[in-house]
């Protein structure tokens, strides 16, 4: 495992009964926030798929925690993206002899959870703006 990922875990589901759009308005509401709260707010979410969605999200810490050695209190969702799967096709009866196409779309769901470390990246910006106003030299053009 490479420096850059050594701090992320995944969980994946690859068959989800329903479309795309419907599991994206879910995942905006918890991308780059802290795992906690996104647990929190799938929990109160009235949408039938943020059940799928917690479990995931759920599989997603374990394996921060079991095979990454992550501390939970610190994971943050880094990236989740919904894809399209397979799509059922059903036919219904029309008038005049003819047939009305329906399709029943699944989806894949990929969550990533990366352990963020605020304290550091604080004062690594602090400094960086400390060595920009020393080179201001505070005349005005």
């Amino acid at each position: 495992m490479t420096e850059k990922n050594k701090n992320i875990a995944s969980a994946k589901a690859k068959s989800i009964k329903t479309s795309i759009t419907k599991v994206n308005l879910i995942l905006k509401m918890i991308r780059g926030k802290k795992a906690e709260n996104a647990l929190n707010i799938l929990a109160f979410s009235k949408k039938r798929i943020s059940n799928e969605i917690t479990k995931i999200l759920k599989s997603a810490i374990a394996n921060a925690e079991n095979n990454h050695q992550l501390d939970i209190d610190k994971l943050v969702v880094k990236e989740a993206t919904v894809g399209k799967s397979m799509v059922l096709k059903r036919f219904r009866p029309r008038a005049r002899g003819r047939s009305g196409k329906i399709l029943k779309p699944f989806s894949k769901v990929k969550i990533l959870v990366q352990e963020k470390e605020k304290e550091k990246e604080k004062t690594i910006i602090k400094e960086k703006n400390k060595t920009l106003e020393e080179k201001d030299n505070g005349t005005k053009n």
